[in-house]
């Protein structure tokens, strides 16, 4: 994959790909589209609105990916109707947000999403203005201004996003060579890089994912300004970062992304604590991360629930141990050293991406499973297997275990505790304590001395 990083095809463009008024139109016998490949919603929704004398396109991601021959997530369309105009089209949409607003049409559990086209902000070209919709270091403020079709296509991001498809005509808009880019497997930004990474720099991690999502290479002159600016992503707010942290690594590809990231130095300022254990200890860090990340890769793969309080257990977990023996020497126990530092590590990280509490809570108590799980004497390995937080601290058991972490087959034996029958059960929890025993190790009952119960006695009396 990071082969693939850096590659550049020439293009008919110069050095960056420029913006352009006029499209290359390619009607039906230059593409291999085709309306009944589309959702029947979607064109439907097209369809209407140039009834009713709108511009209507399919747009985006779902003309890209069917270039692709890649079933596409959603069906986006693209339109001169403002909200308003949409509503009053389709009684079963709904007007959603605040900083720029969008139409969802409801169509049973199927939503197509309605956008009117965009334009940048008119003070953007207004040096003079007092009032700059962008701050200091170039990132865009305020996004909220309706445009036309050619206003619409200036403003996106990617040469392979830039494409309209119009199911009427089966006609391609493509108004920065997308299609060419698409065909040579390359992401590229509109625009100057530098420019367009500082109006906002979450562009950085959208071409990483779609670099890893589609297989492609990103063009040289996209990738080059990345590494200097990649400390601009400290600045986007810790909510959206988990938005876009969720889509970089819960689409299947989170493993080619995770070396990506490392590679740009995207990933330290996500996961700073992270990027350290990862510069400290970088084989173990680098082996157990890539492993979590190759499981959830598969788990999609086959249609398998995911959960992404596993996923950030993971990908926190190696900055933790060294913060609980820090703790430890300072004199807490064990348990009370984890759920401390764990507190402190999640705490912090939250700061950068705005974790959820619904998740913060099952990462923490993932983590305390790794203390407790060592404690298996008497019935505390049976309250164990009912915790309904072991399955999840069991399987992370065994990930810290495929990264080299020496447990004393801890791992093997809660895999064999499972398996077995009561009676069987009862041996196992038996031979631990018959084990314990010869090493000299097992839990042992403090004996008062004769002498401290005369004195207790004496100071009773008194």
């Amino acid at each position: 994959m990071l082969k693939k990083l850096f590659q550049s095809f020439r293009s008919p463009s110069r050095r960056t790909q420029h913006k352009r008024s006029t499209p290359e139109v390619l009607n039906s016998s230059q593409h291999s589209l085709q309306k009944a490949q589309f959702s029947r919603y979607a064109v439907n929704i097209v369809e209407r609105l140039q009834n009713a004398g709108y511009q209507a396109y399919l747009v985006g991601g779902c003309v890209r990916d069917m270039l692709l021959n890649i079933t596409p997530k959603d069906f986006d369309v693209a339109t001169s109707a403002t909200p308003e105009q949409i509503r009053a089209e389709f009684r079963n949409a709904r007007i959603i947000g605040r900083r720029f607003k969008l139409v969802h049409i409801h169509f049973g559990r199927e939503i197509i999403e309605v956008a009117t086209f965009r334009a940048n902000h008119p003070q953007d070209e207004d040096e003079d203005s007092n009032q700059s919709s962008r701050n200091e270091s170039g990132r865009i403020l305020r996004d909220n201004v309706y445009g036309t079709l050619e206003d619409d296509a200036q403003r996106r991001d990617f040469t392979i996003n830039a494409l309209y498809y119009d199911p009427v005509s089966e006609r391609i808009l493509d108004y920065a060579n997308g299609v060419h880019d698409i065909r040579n497997r390359l992401v590229r930004l509109i625009g100057d890089p530098t420019q367009r990474y500082q109006e906002d720099p979450v562009r950085m991690l959208r071409a990483v994912r779609f670099a890893a999502k589609l297989d492609f290479g990103i063009e040289k002159h996209t990738v080059a300004p990345i590494r200097k600016l990649a400390p601009m992503l400290r600045e986007i707010p810790s909510a959206r970062l988990f938005e876009e942290v969720l889509k970089l690594f819960l689409s299947g590809y989170a493993a080619d992304t995770f070396e990506m990231l490392v590679d740009l130095q995207l990933f330290d300022p996500l996961f700073p604590a992270s990027f350290e254990a990862l510069e400290h200890n970088p084989t173990y860090t680098h082996t157990l991360i890539s492993e979590a990340l190759i499981n959830t890769d598969l788990r999609i793969q086959q249609n398998k629930p995911v959960t992404p309080a596993f996923l950030f257990a993971a990908l926190l977990w190696p900055a933790l141990p060294g913060r609980v023996l820090h703790l430890q020497a300072r004199g807490m126990p064990p348990i009370p050293a984890m759920q401390e530092a764990a507190h402190e590590l999640i705490s912090e990280q939250c700061q950068r991406i705005a974790i959820p509490k619904r998740f913060t809570l099952p990462i923490r108590e993932i983590w305390d499973m790794q203390e407790r799980l060592p404690r298996r004497s008497g019935k505390r390995a049976d309250l164990l297997l009912d915790n309904p937080r072991f399955r999840a601290g069991y399987d992370f058991l065994l990930l810290r275990e495929n990264a080299g972490e020496q447990t004393e087959g801890l791992g093997e034996w809660w895999t064999d505790y499972q398996d077995a029958n009561d009676a069987g059960r009862r041996d196992m929890i038996r031979d631990l304590g018959s084990k314990d025993d010869a090493t000299g190790s097992g839990p042992r009952k403090r004996r008062r001395s004769t002498a401290g119960k005369r004195k207790r006695s004496a100071g009773s009396d008194e």
